[in-house]
């Protein structure tokens, strides 16, 4: 009797082990295979932060993810900051009579209650200002988005290649150019 109640008790703490090594993975760690896994804050997921390659010397760098409410009210992308940038913006870019324009969204991005909300390139985006070091394809750095009502979440972003319009791994409908921008006017305003 009593090597059955050892045997269990063995049972119940691997279970136990396993599950909280289960609940980290699934709250924002690494996998052991160094993938980059979904971050949570509040009702938030947020999933495959990614940024691009940039030559050096470049001043700025684009930030792009996807963001999930699960929640029954909104919240509001407020803020963000990224290790080796001076200060993020939140932007975002639109058409207006033929000309591609860029502005800063003072008043953050609006997640709402069951939506999702995709940051990337050519639509809304982080802007990472005053870089501070090239950005290289493989590289991963970390970052922080700031939440209205879920806080502070600290994620990290891995690198694309410079004309990337996906995230690294992920298959990319033009093969990864921008061809769709080639030519276009691009306007940046305040």
């Amino acid at each position: 009797m009593s090597t059955i109640v050892h045997a269990f008790r063995q049972f119940s703490l691997a279970a136990v082990v396993l599950g909280a090594a289960a609940s980290v993975t699934a709250f924002g760690a690494r996998a052991a295979d160094d993938t980059p896994v979904v971050y949570h804050a509040g009702s938030l997921t947020i999933s495959q932060p990614w940024t691009r390659a940039t030559p050096k010397g470049a001043p700025v760098a684009g930030g792009y993810l996807r963001i999930a409410n699960g929640g029954t009210s909104a919240d509001r992308l407020i803020g963000t900051s990224f290790d080796i940038a001076s200060k993020g913006e939140v932007h975002e870019m639109s058409m207006d009579n033929g000309v591609m324009r860029m502005r800063e969204l003072p008043k953050g991005l609006e997640i709402p209650a069951g939506g999702t909300v995709e940051l990337k390139p050519g639509g809304y985006h982080l802007m990472f200002v005053g870089l501070k070091d090239q950005v290289n394809p493989g590289q991963k750095i970390k970052g922080t988005l700031v939440f209205e009502k879920a806080g502070s979440v600290e994620v990290e972003f891995a690198a694309a290649a410079m004309n990337a319009t996906s995230p690294p791994g992920s298959p990319s409908p033009s093969g990864g150019h921008m061809d769709h921008m080639q030519g276009m006017p691009m306007e940046h305003m305040k």
